[in-house]
């Protein structure tokens, strides 16, 4: 078991373009001095040069795919030179009256090096047992795809 930690700071701020709200944007604090500049979504009067909680939330699940992979890739003996992604994330009304993200679908590109290449069928294990051991994926109700190459 583990304990993650985070701090969020917000102070009451006039909306740059609604006079009749507040402001959406706040800093949040990661391992004592990252800061990252977070707001509301622009669709729900956010500020778009800000990150978002649900884009958060979607680099959280492409992060952990990839570190998995990244781990189970070397234990397997491949050399990974690079890994990029450009995951998507739906957030849809649900029958549940509200909203939520739905659907995650990560687009991993690997780039392996070495002697030793996977098949596309050893390449597609990786990724499945990273996706089944992603803490993050496990933690979460929405669908999550991978459609890599």
């Amino acid at each position: 078991m583990s304990i993650h930690e985070a701090a969020i700071s917000w102070q009451r701020q006039p909306h740059a373009s609604d006079p009749t709200t507040y402001s959406r944007n706040h800093l949040v604090t990661l391992n004592g001095d990252q800061q990252l500049k977070v707001s509301a979504s622009a669709e729900f009067k956010g500020d778009s040069r800000c990150a978002d909680p649900e884009q958060m939330l979607l680099s959280a699940v492409s992060s952990c795919h990839m570190l998995f992979f990244l781990a189970i890739a070397e234990y397997q003996g491949y050399l990974i030179e690079s890994y990029e992604d450009s995951p998507q994330a739906w957030l849809e009304k649900t029958g549940k009256g509200g909203m939520e993200i739905t659907r995650v679908v990560l687009s991993p590109k690997v780039v392996i090096g070495g002697d030793k290449q996977p098949d596309p069928a050893a390449l597609a294990r990786i990724h499945e047992s990273a996706h089944k051991n992603c803490f993050i994926r496990n933690s979460i109700t929405a669908s999550v795809e991978i459609n890599h190459s």
